[in-house]
């Protein structure tokens, strides 16, 4: 449901875009990393990788389970809350780790948040924290790179700022892109990894704000 329902709503919010470096499907059992700008860019990342025939499970806020029906869904399908800054934080990587060795993609986010910025442009993502490198090192699962851009154009800034943005993007119909990397072969160091997947996700990004100022 949250794959489908992504996928009606973020062609609703804009125009949305996507494209690959590689013709290759995601295979199953893969950890697929995005840069996170905004409350909508899971949707719209969602919504891309459904397209490529992939319904990732998603690791996010643990503050979502609390939701109506949103949080229902989520633990129906086997998404996986993240409890950051708790004793309960690592449990996440366990639950990644076992839906990743049941065949199914896993999209985390590297930079472990949105960054607090106010405005609605486009800026690199943030350094990573080391759950990604850990994660991938403990499994052996391979790892794809994702960027999005566009999302902030969406929602972004403070409360009221953002329930306008939601308000008037149907009607104002922002560009969104998704750009998907090819595999990466992270190093065995973790501060290493932690550094190649945050490259590889910058790079990706790249090519996704490009296309929005092409």
């Amino acid at each position: 449901m949250i794959s489908r329902l992504a996928s009606v709503l973020a062609p609703a919010f804009g125009r949305m875009t996507v494209t690959a470096d590689s013709p290759d499907p995601v295979a199953g059992g893969t950890i697929l990393v995005s840069n996170h700008t905004s409350l909508f860019d899971p949707v719209l990342v969602v919504a891309a990788l459904r397209g490529l025939g992939v319904e990732p499970v998603v690791m996010a806020a643990a503050g979502l389970w609390r939701v109506p029906v949103l949080g229902g869904a989520l633990a129906r399908e086997g998404h996986i809350p993240v409890h950051r800054r708790t004793a309960r934080a690592a449990s996440s990587l366990d639950g990644a780790a076992e839906a990743l060795a049941a065949g199914r993609c896993v999209l985390m986010y590297g930079e472990g948040g949105i960054p607090s910025r106010r405005d609605s442009g486009e800026a690199a993502p943030l350094p990573f924290r080391s759950g990604l490198a850990r994660l991938a090192r403990t499994t052996g699962a391979p790892v794809r790179p994702v960027g999005q851009a566009g999302a902030r154009r969406v929602s972004s800034g403070r409360a009221a700022k953002q329930i306008a943005g939601v308000l008037t993007a149907p009607a104002r119909r922002p560009r969104l892109h998704v750009h998907v990397g090819a595999p990466l072969s992270l190093p065995e160091g973790l501060p290493e990894a932690t550094a190649a997947a945050h490259r590889a996700v910058t790079a990706a990004w790249r090519t996704a704000a490009a296309r929005l100022a092409g």
